[in-house]
């Protein structure tokens, strides 16, 4: 962690005004950062999530010292290709329905806890994620995901949040079949009946901590099955998983690595941090302290006895 490099007090803010709670916030955010103490060379509150890519790249190249991202996990995956290898601090205002990379960096998911650690904390330099070249912060699925992203009414996810999720999740299921993954991790082929995979860089997915087993500075990505071919085994594992039960473990199998190879049969969409962006077969990578992140100041550490 680079805790003796301080965070910039000059930032450019970016926000999804067309996520969750970005339209309502956005305001609300920039006055309450330039009461904080963070002096805003410009303030977008974008409605059009298609102009996010061209507004971050912008503020990148003029030399912006910080940039500050309001949205949900899909516009903060959408920010980081520009961010990558350049000495410019990356601090998200956490806007959308899961928040899942705020939740492994810590980050609290209320605008005014978000906005003290923007003011407070350090820099700490994270890997990210790649499929085929594109970069993602925090996890990539494939099987049942997509396909509720890819369908999900706007209604429904924008006023329910994680429940409209998990009611159009539960819809589904009902339509959803197993597949034959296959892994090569260097090591060998590995072939396996699977119902859904998690592609991770960091702990949690859709919100909720997935894969335990790694963190965004572990050096590896991770590719997490969940095996089987009934439906019910699907709902078993995610209901294992949510209720932290002992043998949720059981269900899933993980590979892990530098660089792995992915193929599906047959061919699967792959949502990367929640938007359907990719398609199997697939190349999964980990870049390496890639980017610099905002996160809370470390606790004090108490003297040894």
């Amino acid at each position: 962690m680079e805790a003796s490099r301080p965070v910039p007090r000059e930032a450019v803010l970016i926000v999804n005004a067309h996520s969750r709670q970005g339209e309502e916030l956005f305001r609300e955010a920039r006055a309450k950062l330039e009461a904080s103490g963070i002096t805003l060379r410009a303030a977008h509150g974008v409605d059009d999530p298609s102009k996010l890519d061209g507004i971050v790249g912008k503020a990148v190249k003029d030399g912006a010292p910080m940039i500050i991202i309001g949205g949900g996990d899909g516009t903060l995956s959408c920010a980081v290709d520009h961010l990558v290898g350049q000495d410019c601090a990356f601090a998200l205002l956490p806007l959308g329905t899961a928040n899942s990379f705020a939740r492994t960096l810590g980050i609290p998911l209320d605008l005014d806890g978000a906005i003290e650690v923007i003011a407070t904390g350090v820099r700490r330099t994270v890997d990210l994620g790649v499929i085929d070249g594109d970069y993602f912060v925090n996890s990539a699925a494939i099987g049942l995901p997509p396909m509720v992203a890819a369908s999900v009414p706007n209604g429904l996810k924008k006023w329910l949040g994680r429940t409209g999720y998990l009611i159009w999740a539960g819809w589904c299921l009902m339509r959803f079949r197993a597949f034959e993954l296959i892994v090569e991790d260097g090591s060998g082929t590995h072939r396996l009946n699977a119902l859904e995979v998690r592609i991770a860089n960091g702990r949690f997915h859709g919100g909720v901590e997935i894969v335990e087993s790694t963190d965004v500075d572990s050096g590896d990505i991770v590719i997490q099955a969940v095996t089987g071919e009934g439906r019910q085994m699907l709902a078993w594992s995610w209901l294992s998983t949510l209720l932290r039960l002992p043998n949720r473990h059981l269900t899933t199998c993980e590979f892990r690595g530098h660089r792995l190879q992915l193929t599906t049969i047959p061919a699967l969409p792959i949502s990367i941090d929640g938007e359907v962006v990719g398609r199997t077969p697939a190349i999964v990578e980990v870049a390496r302290k890639a980017i610099q992140v905002v996160v809370p100041r470390p606790s004090a550490i108490s003297p040894s006895d």
